[in-house]
């Protein structure tokens, strides 16, 4: 009496198992997408000249300022961004991206646009997250060079002897080692022909020459703070809010090839390739063809007797009494 048949179980139960594939698939996108955008979030408050930055040489202040008396500044992360016809301000720090600046230049050729330049050489300060000091002016070079982007012209040589400056009736006291450029028709004058605020001819662009009138550490002081508010209001005649640009800092300006695979245009590739990957999956879930059937046991044949031993004799005889050639 044969024993009876076991039927073989499955270690696992398959909807466990489907369950479990798909969360990991759907982890495994979680993390690749935000890998991928991880670095457009980030804010580029590093300590350096950025809207972001809370150091002294930052404009975080004149944001946080621009918002309580009047209306919050937006932030420029995208190209949409940067074409918005309102005031854009675009502060630049020594390490700033020289290919982000000459898109914004051709960007916004007819809109206005305010560019601070650079003018302290800073170090981070240990154990201050975010923080730094000032060690001396940048060279003349260095600023020059970013000024020569923007506008056919050079950073002053000697020390200007205005003590005052005049900002839209604000009368404040000229930053320490003034940095100016000659202009016989300056917005804000900084003696005779020079000029700390210039216009372009030919493009609506203002340049501030002097970042120390309206970054973090001028804004200590309440008449600074003022001027500010009047020097913003003299490019911004029409009431509405300004812009900082975050793209010169590194914000929305990366692109690589993962971005590539989950944007426009090659987004639609990207999504033909997981449905069919889905679909060969969950195709093979199923049974290709029908099951094999499983072969019966062969009944084994016994030679008659003698049969062996007839073979042997035909085997011995002679290849001629064999019938053979």
């Amino acid at each position: 009496m044969s024993a009876p048949a076991v039927e073989a179980q499955e270690p696992f139960n398959r909807k466990t198992l489907f369950w479990g594939i798909f969360a990991s698939l759907l982890a495994a996108a979680g993390f690749f997408l935000l890998s991928t955008y991880a670095p457009d979030f980030r804010q580029p408050g590093n300590g350096g000249a950025t809207p972001l930055s809370k150091s002294g040489v930052g404009y975080a202040g004149l944001a946080e300022w621009l918002r309580l008396t009047g209306e919050a500044p937006l932030m420029a992360r995208t190209e949409d961004d940067l074409a918005r016809d309102i005031l854009l301000i675009v502060t630049i720090s020594p390490d700033s991206d020289p290919e982000a600046l000459d898109h914004i230049l051709n960007l916004r050729q007819d809109q206005n646009t305010l560019f601070v330049l650079p003018k302290w050489q800073i170090l981070p300060l240990q154990g201050h997250e975010s923080w730094n000091m000032k060690f001396g002016r940048l060279p003349g070079s260095v600023v020059n060079e970013w000024l020569g982007r923007i506008a056919d012209a050079t950073i002053g040589a000697g020390q200007s002897t205005a003590k005052q400056l005049d900002i839209e009736g604000n009368m404040v006291a000229a930053p320490e080692e003034l940095q100016w450029v000659a202009d016989k028709y300056p917005l804000i004058a900084a003696g005779n022909d020079k000029a700390v605020l210039t216009e372009l001819d030919d493009k609506p662009f203002y340049i501030l020459t002097d970042p120390d009138l309206i970054n973090n550490a001028a804004l200590k002081d309440p008449e600074k703070a003022a001027a500010a508010l009047g020097l913003i209001a003299l490019l911004q005649p029409d009431d509405g809010p300004v812009m900082f640009d975050l793209t010169l800092h590194g914000a929305g300006r990366k692109y690589d090839l993962a971005k590539l695979l989950v944007e426009p245009p090659f987004l639609a590739l990207t999504l033909t390739i997981l449905i069919a990957a889905a679909l060969a999956f969950l195709h093979g879930l199923g049974r290709f063809g029908p099951p094999r059937l499983k072969p019966t046991p062969k009944t084994k044949r016994h030679p008659a007797p003698g049969a062996k031993t007839a073979h042997r004799i035909w085997r011995g005889r002679p290849r001629a009494a064999r019938g053979g050639r």
